[in-house]
């Protein structure tokens, strides 16, 4: 298991956001999550990278919007009602994270995070800093560090 994963303590839970990129279940540690909203006016950035959605001002602060499925490899993302911009603090730096929906936030006992496999729901496995399973499926845990560093 990925020593990020890891919590201080056995009792300790790892609470976290679960949404969809595409048809792949994700999830974030909640703790690296600033806030979740609605798709608001997003201002394009000419000669920006294709992932790049653009950039929104959020309550005085600019906030660059990456398309989640862009920039993981999956198709973009479809824009509807029910897409949602997860912003994280990034380096100092706040990001919005469009996704195609938000699911539930789930607790998982860090000892039953497994290693990620090669590719997670078409997603390259170095994205992530491990797997959940559940009965619905597998929920893979995302490394924003990893996602949102140059290539």
């Amino acid at each position: 298991m990925n020593e990020q994963i890891k919590r201080n303590g056995a009792s300790s839970m790892l609470e976290l956001a679960t949404f969809f990129v595409g048809q792949a279940q994700c999830g974030i540690d909640i703790l690296k999550i600033q806030e979740i909203n609605k798709q608001i006016d997003v201002t394009g950035v000419p000669q920006s990278p294709d992932y790049v959605v653009g950039v929104l001002n959020l309550r005085g602060r600019i906030v660059t919007v990456i398309d989640l499925g862009l920039k993981t490899g999956l198709s973009p993302i479809t824009r509807d009602k029910d897409n949602r911009n997860i912003i994280v603090d990034s380096m100092g730096e706040h990001i919005g994270l469009l996704v195609d929906r938000i699911s539930d936030v789930m607790s998982a006992d860090p000892r039953h995070v497994e290693p990620p496999p090669a590719n997670l729901g078409g997603i390259e496995g170095s994205y992530f800093e491990g797997v959940v399973k559940t009965d619905a499926g597998l929920i893979g845990v995302l490394d924003i560090e990893r996602v949102l560093a140059e290539s």
